[in-house]
């Protein structure tokens, strides 16, 4: 399921995951992400603290305590 998140008049898809350490469970939380077609900023959230990063379709990986604590943290 992806949540969704406003933030002014930008709109963000957010899906939550306990973690992406393997490749299957990465592929399972993108799944739904990459099946929409628009140009809206697309993040997953960990449990754990990660660096950030982007993968080849544009999805930005972060850590849970980053993504909360980190005011522009849903425009890396």
């Amino acid at each position: 399921m992806i949540d969704f998140s406003f933030k002014g008049s930008q709109r963000y898809y957010i899906q939550s995951a306990l973690n992406i350490d393997e490749e299957s469970k990465r592929e399972q939380e993108t799944l739904s992400l990459n099946k929409i077609n628009d140009s809206f900023k697309k993040i997953i959230v960990v449990k754990g603290d990660i660096i950030p990063w982007h993968d080849e379709n544009g999805v930005l990986y972060i850590g849970i305590r980053q993504f909360l604590l980190d005011e522009n943290a849903m425009d890396l």
